[in-house]
């Protein structure tokens, strides 16, 4: 497989991180109007339908082999069942700029996965400093008093919404180990559809007696979320991850805060100077953690 120019890998990068900078946002315009679990079921099935159809269309060959249908199944539950299940959770409650710091320690989390899982992406002494410096910066955050931000629920949902960083790490490492030779549109499309159907199922459990509002706000968050910070964003993802390293991809969660913050503010999310003071530590942490990665390496 032949390696893409590096302004091309640079330029998917750049990308990525704008979008997924302004999802955040997105994600709690769209909790206006649609509850957590039935929002992200809608969003994860619309795109799962889109890749489906851009697949068929294509040629392109799903579920070719047995590893290939054990991904999904990994994929599915942690990269989107779990960790969007629980960002979306967490986001009625929790400001999505400071929602976006706390994920931006995926890169620790799987920096610390990828060093037992993945033979040529051992930790160094840097990157085991920049870990603890990164967590060091979480601890900092948590010491805000988290009331001022909303109410005492914020302090719970900040708490809950580590579990996300945790779930995607998983899932990016397993397909970092397994998808070699697996299209992106297969490592996308039927997770996410097991997503929606699993976030579907829970939005009809807990959320069947809160109103659904589809007016023009929520509808075109809905839209934007599913087509370009899903389809598009995941499908390009996935490409990236057979050229690099998952430690120097994750490098996107620590440049998308930047993004999520400055369009929090400007919605008018209160930012304090501990979280400030948190998130700098966390990005000093997550650069000395992931900044000694060799940009050629493969893992298979």
């Amino acid at each position: 497989m032949k390696r893409p120019s590096q302004p091309l890998i640079v330029g998917v990068f750049v990308l990525l991180c704008l979008i997924w900078g302004t999802t955040w946002a997105a994600i709690q315009i769209g909790l206006e109007g649609i509850p957590p679990f039935t929002g992200a079921a809608m969003r994860f099935g619309l795109a799962s339908l889109l890749l489906l159809v851009l697949a068929l269309s294509l040629g392109v060959r799903l579920g070719r082999n047995r590893r290939e249908k054990l991904l999904w199944l990994v994929n599915g539950m942690f990269s989107f069942t779990i960790s969007y299940g629980v960002v979306y959770w967490s986001e009625q409650w929790v400001p999505s700029g400071l929602a976006s710091v706390l994920f931006a320690t995926y890169p620790l989390f799987v920096a610390v996965i990828s060093h037992f899982a993945l033979p040529s992406e051992a930790l160094t002494r840097r990157e085991v400093l920049g870990i603890l410096l990164g967590f060091a910066g979480v601890a900092v955050i948590f010491t805000e008093d988290f009331s001022l931000l909303g109410g005492p629920q914020v302090t719970i949902a900040a708490v809950v919404m580590l579990l996300s960083p945790v779930a995607a790490a998983v899932g990016s490492v397993s397909v970092k180990r397994w998808g070699a030779g697996v299209h992106p549109f297969s490592l996308t499309a039927i997770p996410m559809a097991m997503a929606a159907a699993i976030l579907g199922a829970m939005g009809l459990a807990f959320e069947s007696e809160r109103e659904v509002v589809f007016d023009t706000v929520s509808l075109g968050a809905l839209l934007y979320l599913a087509v370009v910070g899903s389809a598009l964003t995941f499908s390009l993802y996935y490409w990236l991850l057979a050229y690099l390293p998952v430690k120097r991809l994750a490098l996107i969660a620590y440049l998308i805060p930047v993004v999520a913050v400055l369009l929090g503010v400007l919605r008018g999310e209160p930012l304090t100077n501990q979280i400030l003071a948190g998130s700098g530590v966390v990005v000093v942490g997550v650069a000395l953690a992931v900044q000694s990665s060799s940009p050629d390496a493969r893992s298979g």
